[in-house]
């Protein structure tokens, strides 16, 4: 009895302090971070390379655009550092069942080690998806304090997943947090959605990329689905010299995707391709290195009408509207059924390459503004959050619809109003401004990827 006395107070303090123990243990942790399970490690007997740290996340492949998350219906395509908004640190585009979202955790990894926590994802669905299956969405993670060279996935909430079962997307846009940079790598990059069906109009991409040159663009960036085997030279061919991008894109190996823009007309399980999923991607993939981006499709070309280049029309824009981040610039359809009579610019040598002339197009509709009429847009990609095709979701800057007498988008394809007769049709030469610098870089591609030869006969 003396010896309990003795040690009584001892053996309570004990107690509570054990008490005090339990209770930091299980509660110092926010409610919004959850610690991973299963976490298994590389152990001492496991080779490692050497000289490197030891990688626990599986990161995706170079040239692996879109990968799918496992468990879910669901498709991931990039991660980028964007800090404009409330809602997390790191924003990934995807592509997502409508019908099945799930709440979902943000999982990163930090200098090659998964971290030990993971919090709540933020899911934002993109308003525009015309009635398919799948839509672009957004969805906004917060990282982890220092964490340094991070990658990030997603694990659904109600599974007892390990992230490895998953793929991590690398973080990029780093250095400005989506906030934009004081100097660009490029003033000009034009951003073009996608390729599909085999797309083998050589010519005519020709001509718009030698076009936008003498324009001042400075990068072009496509997303490739398919296309013919001439196409492909010629991309492979400004892809080597660095004008062009070809990001893979497919797509079809996923979804099936849709070649129109309705799903009630169109059916498949996604918006043309995926356009608005590249487009938006386009827009983040750029936003640290350049100034400006276009955002139309392969056989428009966004023409200035009082400027030489885009560059000169831009400072004027800009100077006028300092607030406006997004410039709407109206499409003009010159039918291809149309063609310029004197034949002045009908040359043989490109008789046998394929593809349309867009020289020999001079007939131009007069939009009909009483229905819907799309514009496409030039915009700072930092002061865009979402946008569609023809209208920009959400942005943080202002927006101006820059009169056709400035600029207006060349559109050589099928007629729109194709009631209207070649006299009931505008004549625009815009183009024949630039033909003594367009068609020898037109000749000088042609030949060296053996489309013309020497003599310039196809």
């Amino acid at each position: 009895m003396d010896i309990w006395k003795k040690y009584k107070g001892k053996f309570i303090f004990l107690l509570l302090v054990g008490f005090v123990f339990i209770v930091v243990f299980f509660i110092k942790s926010p409610l919004a971070y959850k610690t991973i399970p299963n976490l298994q490690t590389p152990t001492q007997d496991q080779p490692q390379p050497q000289h490197q740290p030891p990688s626990v996340c599986p990161l995706r492949t170079p040239g692996q655009t879109i990968i799918h998350l496992n468990n879910t219906k669901h498709l991931l395509v990039s991660a980028y550092m964007d800090q404009r908004v409330k809602h997390g640190d790191v924003r990934i585009i995807g592509i997502f069942r409508r019908d099945s979202i799930q709440p979902l955790l943000c999982v990163f990894c930090c200098n090659n080690q998964l971290h030990n926590s993971m919090s709540p994802a933020g899911i934002l669905q993109h308003s525009d998806n015309f009635g398919f299956p799948f839509g672009t969405t957004d969805v906004m993670c917060a990282m982890p304090q220092d964490c340094k060279d991070p990658s990030v996935t997603l694990l659904p909430d109600s599974q007892n997943m390990t992230p490895f079962s998953q793929t991590f997307l690398p973080v990029q846009n780093q250095e400005s947090g989506g906030k934009g940079v004081n100097t660009f790598q490029f003033s000009f990059t034009v951003c073009i959605s996608s390729l599909f069906g085999n797309y083998n109009n050589v010519l005519q991409l020709t001509q718009t990329l030698e076009m936008y040159r003498l324009l001042g663009v400075n990068r072009v960036v496509i997303y490739n689905t398919s296309c013919g085997p001439e196409v492909d030279r010629v991309l492979q061919s400004y892809s080597q010299e660095g004008f062009v991008e070809v990001v893979p894109w497919p797509i079809d190996r996923h979804l099936t995707p849709s070649q129109g823009w309705l799903f009630s007309e169109h059916g498949g399980d996604l918006h043309y391709y995926g356009q608005l999923t590249t487009l938006n991607d386009c827009i983040y993939r750029n936003m640290d290195r350049s100034h400006y981006v276009l955002l139309n499709d392969l056989d428009e070309i966004i023409m200035p009408y009082q400027d030489r280049n885009l560059m000169s029309l831009m400072n004027k824009l800009q100077e006028q509207h300092p607030t406006a981040g997004v410039f709407f610039i109206e499409n003009h359809i010159f039918p291809k059924k149309h063609f310029e009579p004197s034949g002045k610019f009908h040359r043989p040598q490109w008789e046998g390459v394929p593809g349309i002339n867009i020289l020999e197009h001079i007939y131009r509709e007069e939009p009909d503004r009483r229905v819907f009429h799309p514009y496409k847009m030039i915009v700072q990609p930092s002061a865009v959050e979402q946008t569609s095709v023809h209208s920009v979701l959400k942005s943080f800057r202002g927006e101006v619809k820059v009169p056709p007498s400035v600029c207006r988008i060349i559109h050589v394809r099928v007629a729109l109003q194709g009631h209207l007769t070649k006299e009931q049709l505008n004549v625009d030469t815009r183009l024949w401004d630039f033909h003594e610098e367009l068609i020898p870089r037109v000749d000088e591609v042609l030949t060296r990827l053996g489309l013309l030869n020497s003599e310039g006969q196809s």
